[in-house]
């Protein structure tokens, strides 16, 4: 198991470029399963899950090329059908979170597809109902397989119909999209997630020959196709790696300009950070975050404490709370972080408060931060990252500590960030990896 070793301490200065977009990356690649024509993808991240990902399409016969860093070319005119549901493929997909997407586009192309229960981040039960029903209210059905805890999949056409979703799932909705592009007449999606993922996912399916409306609402309608072409398409900035370069600006930075941001698909993650306190200048397409010895968290209007709470898009993303939390440790103030959609996502702030950070961990869902107001330095401390946000939360917070700090279990990072410490050694870090 790798470790990461982490002199805190040392201020960061300088330029850094967010990767291509983790969760968009996972989705397009998926719908690169709907046709039998080439798919290039550009600005694709060097990451675990998204390596992963690849690896298990080209283990179902996809053809895939890497002409150049960050671009990947995909052909499905060939699949090996009979490997998808093989115990084979089931483990790998049990091994892969990202794997629940190729459910859609394998249902809606070929007719039928293996589900296992999905690996990836123990942040507490992560139910994929809202895909079943979906595909469900699509005209497929669904069986478990008594012995080998998967569900098989069939259906001998999809055909489109109005559907609510039980809640506005991201990859449900993903999933639904690939599915009904391929079905039989129009299809309604409402209370669909409109995250500027799914958008993505959206236009490029159009510029495959889909046709789908409504892009950016959560009320979608998608008049079916026979046959889609191929495309390309290019990746937005991870708009979770952008908020985390921010925290890390705010606690250990000497001036950072974050760049190529793609400001107008951030929503209000940049708004969530002024509420701490936290100054923010938009330069162009660039954020630029200037050094901050003091920041002082804002209160509602009425006095009450401040909330951060996660929300469906254009809500917060509950994937930026646990590195607001560790930002809140050193504001002046308090406030609440309420991470409404995870129960044990919140788990890891035992590590801070053995580093000296001040966190009432109310329940599973909430937790007070008391902040320090830079009058008390995180301590170094030895830990284990148990997810993807959590690790980074908990790398930024050794980041700002005083000693050498050990992260185990990095390869949960890995998963999200590509080349991380090079990237932030460049800045003035002290990361190594052992």
């Amino acid at each position: 198991m790798e470790t990461f070793i982490i002199e805190g301490g040392n201020a960061l200065k300088g330029d850094i470029i967010p990767q291509g977009a983790k969760n968009e990356a996972l989705e397009v690649i998926c719908a690169t399963l709907l046709t039998e024509e080439e798919v290039t993808i550009s600005n694709v991240p060097d990451i675990l899950d998204v390596n992963n990902l690849i690896k298990l399409l080209k283990d179902i016969g996809v053809k895939v090329t890497n002409p150049e860093k960050g671009v990947f070319t995909f052909k499905a005119d060939k699949l090996d059908l009979e490997y998808l549901s093989s115990d084979e493929f089931v483990r790998e997909c049990a091994q892969l979170r990202g794997s629940v997407l190729m459910i859609g586009p394998l249902l809606g192309r070929f007719g039928k597809a293996t589900v296992a229960k999905p690996g990836g981040d123990k942040i507490g039960r992560r139910r994929l109902d809202t895909h079943f029903l979906g595909f469900h209210n699509l005209g497929a059905r669904y069986e478990r397989v008594i012995g080998r805890d998967v569900y098989e999949l069939s259906a001998d056409k999809l055909k489109g119909c109005y559907m609510l979703l039980d809640e506005a799932s991201v990859t449900g909705t993903a999933n639904i999209i690939m599915a009904s592009v391929m079905a039989e007449g129009t299809t309604t999606i409402y209370n669909a997630a409109c995250e500027p993922y799914i958008q993505q996912l959206c236009h490029m399916l159009n510029q495959m020959g889909a046709s789908i409306s409504g892009i950016g609402s959560n009320l979608l309608t998608i008049v079916g196709t026979n046959k889609l072409n191929g495309t390309k398409h290019r990746l937005l900035p991870d708009m979770i790696e952008v908020g985390s370069f921010i925290a890390m600006a705010v606690m250990v930075g000497d001036g950072i300009r974050i760049k190529n941001a793609s400001i107008r698909n951030l929503g209000i993650i940049p708004d969530a950070f002024r509420r701490l306190g936290i100054t923010i200048e938009e330069q162009g397409d660039d954020l630029y975050v200037p050094r901050h010895d003091h920041y002082q968290i804002d209160s509602f209007i009425d006095g009450t404490i401040m909330t951060l709470a996660d929300a469906p898009w254009p809500g917060l993303t509950p994937d930026l709370l646990s590195v607001l939390l560790v930002v809140a440790t050193q504001a002046q103030g308090s406030v609440l972080i309420h991470q409404k959609m995870f129960e044990s996502r919140l788990f890891f702030v035992d590590k801070l408060i053995d580093m000296g950070a001040q966190i009432i961990l109310c329940d599973p869902h909430r937790a007070v931060v008391v902040g320090h107001d830079r009058k008390r330095t995180l301590r170094a401390a030895r830990m284990s990252s148990p997810d993807i946000r959590a690790g980074i939360a908990l790398l930024i917070a050794a980041l700002s500590a005083d000693g050498t700090s050990h992260i185990s279990n990095i390869a949960q990072i890995d998963r999200g960030y590509e080349n991380i410490e090079g990237r932030l050694n460049a800045l003035g870090a002290k990361i190594r990896r052992a």
